[in-house]
């Protein structure tokens, strides 16, 4: 019986059977761009590009207007039978929790101290009419309220222009920036503030409104300092309230396959909770903090005021973004759920409008609230009809609607809101799951979080993004590097720190670097050159000067002599020509440059002087590029610094799978001339070391005929010569026929 793991056999089997042999020939960039001629990019010029942008076409047409109202795209695709009744069912529920609750806390509270610092009360004091002598002054309310929701509004305007700017100006791209651990982080924490914001509304404690550094600190701490002036009644209703949501909530999701609608609950409690406070009256009788009055109607239309706009003109930008930031977080982490994609500048674009018409009757700026968000989600939601219906519902109840829901408890909305957070919190979990698959990742989903919840959502927002690029920055700067070695026979090269049974090309080395050479990583990029091949360039060559000098020092006193080759060979059998390495030369030798000392030597062989000179076991060292991405100036130049450094030294740099862009940014940058040129660029390594083999073939071929050459110019008599190889050719021969005797 074949064991259960025989049955993936097959599959391996087949997977080595198969092969493939390639025959070409050995391609560097130059023989390849001679033989595949390149496309010339068509350049346009800025008209080109504007009279491009600027056409117009039917199809064009219509997709930028599906960009600017999604709604063209997404409506005739509905589903009526399937979506319609949860989205009614969640609009329903949003709705109810819009009307009686305030807006986001954050961008509330953003508001609130533009609005205090420009509006504050002691800007509306009047004297008092009491006819007393007394110096007495009261506060105008009425004047100070009308002038803070003309502040108010005229920021929503200014947040909106700039909104409508930014998607002009395709500003929307920072949504990229936004990776998910940090979103994850954010919205963990944004949760954690509206719950703080709810459980004093749970319990009825009064608070002061915190803003800034450790506000939710100081409100967690002054909420426990109250806690015992809870109302028992609003106390009760809340946790009822939490305890029946999560429980029907986890209903829903268990047989969400049988329940063909889920269980409306928010609804369900809203209106049994708002006739339970009418009917037993438990303002009255219990002190119940209750919605009491809901303004009905609208304010009509009033002109911004304009003139305020270079009051509020840093604070505005600041809303702006923070604003956006916030419902794109909010929006990535349910299209991460979903499988949906967001457009960022059609967020900027769109809240842009919302705020510049919002502007103009008297609005709040508009931004995603997390609360409401988790109720339309948790309660059903499939698409913005829900958000259409929530509208309609805001709308009735501020119109005619309002009077029936005020006698409801504020409690039970806020364990309303408490019990939809419970998908914020679990995100949590994912932590342990992010530190073991990265666990960078998962430092920058604690950072952003704690950050958030220290020093308030919109800085805590910024640190985690700056401390994300930061780690960006630091991976790119330390990148990866590996020394690599070839699959015998093949042409796959990986590391040989992470695989065995590699081998090295002899007297070659190859360095994979993973990351674009730009100035910030120039020296880690020779750190790790340096590491590869096992010597440090610069410090050979200074030695190899060095030696040449005392070398020709001692030639010139005669202790030594060079034969014609440029061999040193000691005169006797003194060890006069062995200098320590610790004498100070003459300031008149020190000069002498490289190309006026004619003495050749073999630098891995034993020299005559005291010279500690590294020995250079390569005679190449091949790059392999294919990661690198792109390159500024310094790393050109740093690289061409490094060639020229290794050819001092007689080590030949090469360069593969360097791609197109960057192979043209090096010849921008003049990194190309009669000493570096494209013959050393190969597409793949393994067409360098074809290459750097068939050399050494022909440089061993060549130095055997030389050889050879020397032998007889050296020899007194040249038929001495052909007659001893002649006696050991017959030498051989009976040799040979010896051992075929003996066997």
């Amino acid at each position: 019986m074949a064991t259960p793991g025989s049955r993936s056999e097959p599959s391996q089997l087949a997977e080595y059977s198969c092969s493939y042999r390639v025959s070409r020939p050995v391609y560097s960039e130059l023989t390849f761009q001679q033989q595949r001629e390149r496309r010339l990019q068509e350049r346009r010029t800025l008209r080109d590009s504007l009279a491009r942008s600027c056409s117009c076409s039917k199809k064009r047409a219509f997709g930028v207007l599906k960009t600017l109202l999604p709604i063209l795209d997404w409506l005739p695709k509905y589903r009526v039978k399937e979506w319609l009744l949860s989205d009614v069912i969640s609009g329903v529920s949003t709705g109810l929790v819009a009307t009686l609750q305030g807006p986001f806390p954050v961008v509330s509270l953003m508001v609130g101290s533009v609005v205090l610092s420009m509006a504050p009360d002691d800007h509306f004091l009047v004297p008092s009419g009491n006819g007393s002598t007394s110096n007495t002054t009261t506060l105008d309310t009425g004047t100070r309220d009308a002038a803070r929701v003309l502040i108010a509004s005229t920021l929503t305007l200014l947040v909106g222009i700039i909104q409508l700017v930014f998607g002009g100006l395709q500003i929307g791209f920072i949504v990229r920036y936004l990776a998910d651990p940090l979103v994850g982080g954010f919205t963990t924490a944004a949760a954690f503030q509206v719950l703080v914001s709810q459980l004093k509304i749970v319990l009825n404690v009064s608070t002061k409104n915190y803003n800034g550094i450790l506000s939710i600190i100081y409100t967690l701490i002054e909420i426990f300092q109250n806690i015992g002036n809870t109302n028992i009644a609003d106390f009760i209703a809340g946790l009822l309230t939490i305890i029946i949501c999560m429980a029907v909530k986890e209903l829903n999701d268990r047989f969400k396959h049988k329940i063909p609608v889920p269980i409306p609950i928010e609804v369900i409690v809203t209106v049994i909770a708002t006739a339970i406070s009418y009917g037993a009256d438990l303002e009255k009788k219990y002190n119940a903090g209750i919605v009491k009055s809901i303004p009905s109607g609208f304010l009509p239309p009033a002109l911004p005021s304009v003139g305020l706009f270079s009051d509020m003109l840093a604070a505005s930008f600041s809303i702006a973004v923070v604003a956006y930031a916030i419902a794109v977080s909010v929006g990535k982490v349910y299209g991460t759920k979903y499988d949906y994609l967001i457009d960022g500048n059609q967020e900027f674009v769109a809240f842009g409008i919302s705020n510049v018409f919002s502007g103009f009757f008297s609005c709040f700026v508009a931004t995603t609230a997390l609360s409401r968000t988790a109720v339309q989600e948790s309660t059903g939601g499939k698409t913005q009809v829900a958000g259409i219906i929530s509208a309609m519902i805001v709308m009735i109840a501020i119109v005619a609607l309002g009077k029936l829901l005020e006698p409801l408890q504020k409690s039970v909305l806020a364990a309303v809101v408490i019990a939809n957070l419970k998908g914020m919190f679990m995100q949590v979990c994912d932590v342990p799951c992010l530190w073991r698959q990265n666990k960078t990742d998962a430092v920058i989903w604690v950072f952003t979080c704690v950050m958030s919840i220290i020093l308030g959502l919109d800085l805590g927002l910024l640190a985690g993004l700056l401390f994300g690029l930061l780690t960006v920055v630091l991976r790119v700067q330390f990148p990866s590097w590996n020394s690599l070695g070839s699959v015998p026979s093949t042409d796959i090269y990986k590391s040989v720190t992470h695989y065995k049974n590699l081998e090295e090309p002899e007297g070659v080395k190859i360095l994979r670097f993973s990351s674009p050479i730009f100035y910030g990583n120039v020296d880690g990029f020779k750190k790790c050159v340096k590491s590869t091949v096992g010597f440090d360039a610069i410090r050979v060559y200074n030695k190899r000067l060095k030696a040449l000098r005392r070398i020709q020092k001692l030639v010139r006193k005669g202790q030594l002599r060079a034969t014609k080759n440029g061999i040193i060979s000691d005169v006797g059998l003194s060890n006069n020509a062995f200098e320590p390495d610790e004498d100070v030369e003459e300031p008149e030798e020190l000069d002498i440059p490289t190309k006026e000392i004619e003495i050749q030597v073999d630098w891995n062989s034993e020299l005559p002087v005291k010279v500690n000179v590294p020995k250079v076991p390569i005679h190449s060292l091949v790059l392999d590029c294919g990661a690198i991405s792109f390159l500024d100036v310094v790393g050109v130049k740093s690289l061409r610094m490094i060639v020229k450094e290794f050819q001092r030294i007689d080590v030949n740099v090469y360069f593969a799978l360097l791609q197109d862009d960057v192979l043209e940014k090096m010849e921008q940058c003049g990194f190309f001339d009669d000493n570096i040129r494209k013959d050393r660029f190969f597409l793949t390594v393994h067409d360098a070391i074809l290459y750097l083999q068939n050399q050494v073939k022909s440089r061993e071929v060549q130095d055997s005929l030389l050889d050879t050459i020397t032998l007889i110019q050296d020899c007194k008599d040249p038929l001495e010569l052909m007659e001893a190889e002649k006696n050991e050719e017959e030498l051989d021969v009976q040799d040979e026929a010896m051992r075929r005797l003996a066997f």
